[in-house]
């Protein structure tokens, strides 16, 4: 099998967000690979190792995004592209969804697109489904478990996590598949694997390499904005019995116009 995992760049989820200027900043954060991206890596190496093939991960962004390629190939991906064009530097998710469903097709012979879940800084978790819908392949998203998978037949079945509790889908390769932290824990990059991707040359396709018109981004941001701050006060109620605080409390309530 020949699989590609999406990977992304992003702030460290511990990183302070604040607005200056109508621009986000995450301080001196340090830039990681997505979380739910790790997830992915996990998934589309426990299906190679056991149907065999090899995983490229891809990722688009500025130089900085090889960080993330790095950390996927010292998990154990094979190879590692970045896209990177000053024509993407504002794409939304549609322009984003285009991108990668060129960089998939110029990969060729793709069997399975794995995704994470969604990114932790824009949150939108609608990029795997683009994809899918530009490249024309079923969309199995949530995924928490494979079932069954043949590799002959082009056929696989999954189990979705959603909140209703877990809906089994089938689905016929290639297909695109977003995984959710049910599908297992992510391993820790080996010592040999970090040094192999320290040194390893990763090439970088740029929108004219991918061969294929992406759109033009039609969701921007024109303005951010920090959330009105709110003050917030505690008080204890006290009382002789529980009884006499309940009734102090229901009293309260009542007063503030809760209920």
């Amino acid at each position: 099998m020949k699989i590609v995992v999406a990977v992304k760049q992003v702030p460290d989820s511990a990183a302070k967000v604040s607005v200056e200027n109508g621009e986000v900043s995450w301080g001196d954060a340090p830039l990681v690979i997505n979380p739910w991206d790790e997830f992915a890596v996990e998934a589309a190496l426990l299906l190679t190792e056991e149907h065999g093939g090899d995983v490229v991960a891809v990722s688009l962004g500025d130089e900085d995004s090889k960080e993330a390629l790095k950390h996927a190939l010292a998990m154990g991906c094979s190879e590692a592209i970045l896209i990177s064009d000053p024509s993407l530097q504002n794409a939304d998710t549609q322009a984003v969804a285009h991108a990668l469903a060129a960089a998939i097709q110029k990969v060729g012979d793709v069997d399975m697109a794995v995704f994470g879940k969604q990114a932790i800084d824009g949150d939108n978790a609608v990029t795997p489904v683009q994809v899918a819908r530009v490249l024309g392949w079923p969309a199995l998203t949530l995924t928490s478990k494979i079932s069954e998978l043949d590799a002959d037949a082009k056929t696989l079945k999954v189990e979705r996590s959603i909140e209703e509790g877990r809906q089994i889908v089938e689905g016929k390769l290639p297909a695109v598949m977003s995984v959710v932290k049910d599908f297992g824990e992510p391993r820790y990059p080996s010592f040999m694997g970090i040094r192999k991707a320290s040194k390893a040359e990763i090439p970088v396709w740029s929108a004219a390499d991918l061969g294929a018109d992406v759109p033009a981004a039609v969701v921007s941001w024109p303005e951010m904005s920090n959330p009105q701050a709110r003050e917030v006060s505690n008080e204890i109620i006290e009382g002789g019995s529980p009884e006499e605080i309940a009734a102090t409390l229901a009293d309260k309530i009542i007063e503030e116009g809760v209920v």
